[in-house]
């Protein structure tokens, strides 16, 4: 059983709003990581809701010291390397590949190589970074997080392996390569994007205490979850 959750939750009336704090957040946590141990070791959240992130964290050029930032995802699909569908690609297309942060300092999962080996692959990429600086998680609608979903394995153990090979996906894509919740949960900073309408349910049924695959995500330092006011109250 994993450790009880401590949830910290950021209500923000607009999407706006939303954006703007969660990027001053990140800038200032990679800041401090940098001053304090010389890197940003950063795990990025798949899906649409951290878009707009990206995009304003591309738009900061001035504002970070991006050669010492390096990029990991939590979870992956496993479709070609190139296919529009995953999750590295979006970030690429609209922050990546604007060239501030080394490529060598940008690591992808490799799914593209099937669920087992992908997993182990990255296993072994991630295996020199004892603590993530910040990791970035979406919320879907049934309440899972990266690609760790209700009624499977979410690796919440201690000796949990540090990536999963996940095959019985629901929805798109059934085959696909995640972080384990034991090892999304060894970071310094824990951050939930949670945007709209859509994610009131899933929310609530958080806040109400279920055993959600988000639940399961338990850092020593707790949990921020960032909402839009429409995500958190209908009223």
């Amino acid at each position: 059983m994993y450790p009880r959750q401590q949830k910290r939750w950021h209500v923000y009336p607009t999407a706006e709003d939303f954006e703007i704090r969660v990027v001053k957040g990140i800038l200032r946590m990679a800041w401090e990581a940098i001053a304090i141990r010389g890197a940003f070791h950063i795990v990025l959240a798949g899906g649409r809701t951290p878009e707009p992130i990206y995009r304003r964290l591309a738009a900061a050029r001035a504002e970070a010291e991006w050669r010492q930032w390096h990029v990991y995802w939590g979870d992956e699909f496993c479709l070609p390397a190139g296919n529009p569908g995953r999750n590295s690609i979006l970030a690429r297309d609209v922050w990546l590949d604007q060239g501030a942060i080394p490529r060598t300092q940008i690591h992808p999962i490799p799914a593209e190589l099937g669920p087992q080996r992908g997993a182990e692959l990255y296993a072994e990429v991630i295996a020199g970074v004892e603590e993530f600086d910040l990791v970035l998680l979406g919320l879907g609608t049934d309440g899972h997080t990266a690609a760790l979903f209700p009624g499977r394995d979410w690796g919440a153990e201690p000796d949990s392996p540090d990536v999963l090979a996940v095959t019985d996906a629901p929805g798109f894509c059934a085959e696909r390569v995640s972080l384990s919740a034991a090892r999304l949960s060894r970071s310094r900073e824990v951050i939930f994007l949670a945007t709209g309408f859509g994610k009131f349910s899933a929310v609530q049924r958080w806040r109400c205490g279920e055993p959600l695959p988000a639940a399961a995500i338990t850092p020593a330092c707790g949990v921020d979850i960032c909402v839009t006011l429409e995500a958190f109250d209908f009223a």
